[in-house]
């Protein structure tokens, strides 16, 4: 059959559906991009915020359309909304089957039960199917996805995850490395390690299995050149990964560490587990330790009982650190979650508006500041494909966008570039020449 997949949400959900379409084209399936030239569309969700709920309701709204005109199409609904609403989803008229995050390893099997007539709802955990050598439908030819650890521990009382990705389950070590060994032989140059908390790899499994272990290994297969991990807890955030990371000029200067409040108040009430004195210590362990790190962050504005105090300890808190990148939220409750039970969504929707823009260009002003440093630089970057315009575009190991021209054959490798003009956002520059950096 032609399998059409539409991916809402993190690099998790990315991965998941790597992993479900490796599957289904080892069982003999075939990946279309277009639903309309497709038999079967699975729907891979994200529950983290309201929106992205919502828009799985208008895809299925599309996809019922499309099923008038194509009696015959299969309509699947996985990830984490599929977690959360269950029967629900199952209940709609043009949703032929849902399947939780853990169940993925099966989807050859419920493809087949799908096309029989069943409908169906499939939550059992089949995590330990998946090992090095499940296929995954990679779309990138020199980066690759590589999850570490499913779940999450931390039930910060606004988050939806802990309930939809369930408890933490790391994946053996040798296992992980063994699927990086493979990705090397096919000409893969970089990873990234996948976790809804990374650095918590390994707690789980009593066997000194840990991230800086983890990535210490990984730098002994050469021709890995660059290492990424996403996304780390700020409360785990170990001085021996530090250390691992200072190490190597392979291992990712970008350090994604959420602050989501620079208020003690309101960080208790999220149940994040840190005051913001011990948050600022461990950054400032970084930046002596890891002086080219990029330190990027999450924040929530509008908490339940965020008063403009406690908001302007957060814009201070930007203003202090200087990220080089904020992923900014208005709140919004989560139905199941400890703050949509038990607080009172108190900030209106107007005061929300206008701290979340206040960031905003307080943010593109320390972006711009911190871009104009690079003016005139050389930064080695990798390839990683064209805009719409044709221009290329790569990344440095501090994971800074840079645009220039040149052409495609370059994609996938290593050059220098000089950099000429920088916005708030990407640097521009331009390839003097065209020599492939070892």
């Amino acid at each position: 059959m032609k399998i059409a997949f539409k991916t809402y949400g993190c690099q998790m959900n990315v991965n998941d559906t790597e992993t479900m379409a490796g599957l289904l084209i080892e069982a003999g399936h075939e990946i279309v991009e277009k639903e309309e030239e497709a038999d079967v569309v699975i729907v891979n969700t994200c529950a983290v915020r309201e929106k992205a709920e919502k828009k799985l309701y208008g895809k299925l709204g599309r996809l019922k359309a499309l099923k008038k005109r194509n009696k015959t199409l299969i309509v699947g609904v996985a990830g984490c909304v599929a977690e959360k609403e269950k029967e629900k989803l199952l209940n709609r008229d043009e949703v032929n089957f849902v399947i939780g995050t853990r169940s993925i390893a099966k989807i050859p099997e419920f493809l087949e039960r799908a096309a029989k007539g069943e409908k169906f709802l499939e939550m059992s955990d089949y995590l330990d199917e998946i090992n090095w050598s499940t296929p995954r439908y990679h779309t990138n030819n020199h980066h690759a996805w590589v999850t570490i650890i499913y779940g999450c521990n931390k039930f910060c009382s606004y988050c939806i995850v802990p309930y939809t990705r369930g408890r933490e389950k790391s994946r053996p070590m040798d296992d992980i490395l063994q699927e990086v060994r493979t990705l090397a032989n096919k000409g893969y140059r970089e990873i990234t390690y996948l976790g809804q908390n990374v650095d918590s790899y390994g707690k789980d499994r009593n066997d000194g299995s840990n991230l800086a272990t983890l990535i210490r290994k990984t730098l002994e297969i050469p021709e890995m050149d660059r290492i990424w991990y996403l996304t780390s807890y700020p409360k785990d955030f170990s001085d021996e990964l530090i250390e691992v990371i200072a190490s190597s000029d392979r291992v990712s200067r970008s350090i994604h560490l959420p602050i989501q409040s620079g208020s003690d108040k309101i960080l208790k009430a999220m149940n994040r587990g840190y005051t913001k004195g011990e948050y600022l210590k461990l950054i400032e362990k970084i930046k002596t330790k890891i002086p080219d790190a990029s330190i990027s962050t999450d924040i929530i504005v509008g908490f339940p009982g965020e008063t403009e105090e406690d908001y302007l300890e957060t814009k201070e808190l930007l203003e202090s650190i200087r990220y080089e990148r904020v992923n900014l939220a208005m709140y919004s409750p989560r139905e199941g979650t400890v703050s949509a039970k038990y607080f009172k969504d108190d900030v209106s929707h107007e005061i929300k508006v206008k701290r979340l823009n206040e960031l905003l260009e307080l943010q593109k002003r320390i972006n711009r500041e911190i871009n104009e440093a690079y003016k005139a630089k050389e930064l080695p970057i990798i390839v990683e494909g064209t805009l719409k315009d044709g221009k290329l575009y790569g990344r440095t190991i501090n994971n800074k966008i840079v645009i220039f021209e040149g052409p495609k054959e370059l994609i996938g490798q290593k050059l220098s570039v000089k950099i000429g003009t920088v916005t708030a956002g990407p640097l521009y520059g331009a390839v003097e020449n065209h020599s492939v950096i070892d």
